[in-house]
């Protein structure tokens, strides 16, 4: 007996009970369950009606007074249905609600925090940021320090919608007002003071910040438990890792960052990158081996930033499993005498 057989029975003793028996309480009881049952399968009401129907010329019901109170039993069955359809619209009100939200917090970062990839001398620039959903949760920034130097920076929002943008803009803001002013651990710690005291305790942000002197070929970095960017020397044909770790933004209000510093040579590149490259999930379920990423870099070394970037982004893309995806940034610096 398949379980629709067994539905189908079950509605019959139902109807049995109801009608002829007069066990009201018991069918009542059946009925509920019967209905959860049904709905659990997706069966529409129209089913349940010519059901219904189906059974009254099974059981011969020809009386009034059995119809009828046939009827009263079919009612109890579809008040579930009804229940169930109210909490559908009330989910659809919510979740159009929830898009509404998410619409301000795309069109606040359209606004707000649009980053731009500028020319400069001596040097190659390539960017790109693509978002899972409407509202990206990463965030790159190339920022002006005058004196032949530029202020590169990198982060990821832990957390969503309109929270995740509003931490955004405070943290392009709290940027552009401490980058002309400090070096990069002290950026991070004042990034950290203002993000503890005024985002949700569950949202965090890592981010990797740097100054790059491109007349001396120079990177002083930090890092506020973001993604190790690394560095690869095109002389050698090997890569290395920018170590310099720290507590990520909003932990704790107190908090000290490392800070180191890496020379260049020509035709030199730094990597930097969000979590949506390096736990990049495939097809298959396991996570990207990120010797490969390294490879493809070395494979189109002599290609400009950009163009490197975008042939990672679409190969990246293409081993992605799509049900899986993640915000995905990437930035990569290459010194060019």
């Amino acid at each position: 007996m398949t379980y629709i057989d067994k539905l189908t029975e079950e509605y019959e003793t139902i109807l049995k009970l109801f009608i002829y028996d007069d066990a009201v309480d018991e069918a009542i009881a059946r009925a509920q369950t019967f209905s959860q049952n049904v709905i659990e399968i997706d069966t529409s009401p129209e089913e349940i009606v010519s059901l219904h129907i189906q059974m009254l010329n099974h059981l011969h019901i020809n009386d009034g007074e059995e119809i009828k109170k046939s009827l009263e039993i079919l009612e109890e069955v579809m008040i579930s249905f009804g229940f169930t359809y109210r909490d559908y619209r009330a989910m659809l009100n919510q979740i159009n609600h929830h898009d509404q939200e998410l619409d301000v917090a795309a069109n606040v970062q359209q606004t707000m925090l649009k980053s731009s990839i500028p020319s400069i001398e001596n040097t190659q620039l390539g960017a790109i940021s693509v978002a899972a959903s409407k509202v990206n949760g990463d965030y790159f920034t190339i920022l002006d320090k005058r004196d032949g130097k530029v202020g590169l920076a990198v982060a990821d929002v832990i957390g969503s919608g309109i929270p995740a943008a509003i931490a955004m803009a405070m943290l392009k803001f709290s940027l552009e007002l401490s980058h002309l002013t400090y070096r990069p651990n002290r950026v991070l710690e004042k990034i950290n003071t203002l993000v503890e005291k005024n985002i949700n305790k569950n949202m965090f942000i890592t981010m990797f910040y740097g100054v790059y002197d491109y007349n001396n070929f120079e990177l002083n970095y930090s890092s506020a438990g973001h993604e190790p960017a690394f560095i690869y020397r095109y002389e050698d044909d090997v890569f290395e890792t920018l170590n310099t770790r720290g507590l990520v933004l909003g932990v704790i209000e107190d908090v000290s960052y490392d800070e180191d510093t890496v020379k260049l040579n020509d035709n030199d590149m730094i990597f930097i990158y969000t979590d949506g490259v390096s736990e990049l999930r495939k097809h298959d379920g396991s996570f990207i081996d990120m010797e490969d990423v390294k490879y493809m870099i070395r494979d189109n070394r002599d290609k400009h930033p950009q163009d490197i970037v975008q042939y990672l982004y679409e190969n990246l893309t293409r081993m992605q499993d799509q049900t899986r995806k993640d915000d995905l940034t990437m930035l990569l610096i290459k010194a060019k005498s």
